[in-house]
């Protein structure tokens, strides 16, 4: 029966890893994506609008 829950104990633990993972890959895929697609238009970035002032700057990343 120990063996049982350390198996499981570690079939959980990888399956967690295993989707940090994919989690990981994914958000750093959308980020390449992105820097390709400014390269490719000749952008700096996004334009926000600052309520504030008004004013137009580039959006923080």
């Amino acid at each position: 029966m120990p063996q049982l829950i350390a198996l499981l104990l570690f079939l959980a633990i990888a399956w967690i890893g295993y989707r940090k993972f994919i989690a990981d890959a994914e958000r750093l895929r959308r980020h390449h994506d992105e820097l390709r697609r400014r390269e490719a238009n000749n952008t700096q970035g996004t334009l926000v609008q600052d309520p504030e002032t008004g004013e137009y700057r580039l959006k923080q990343d």
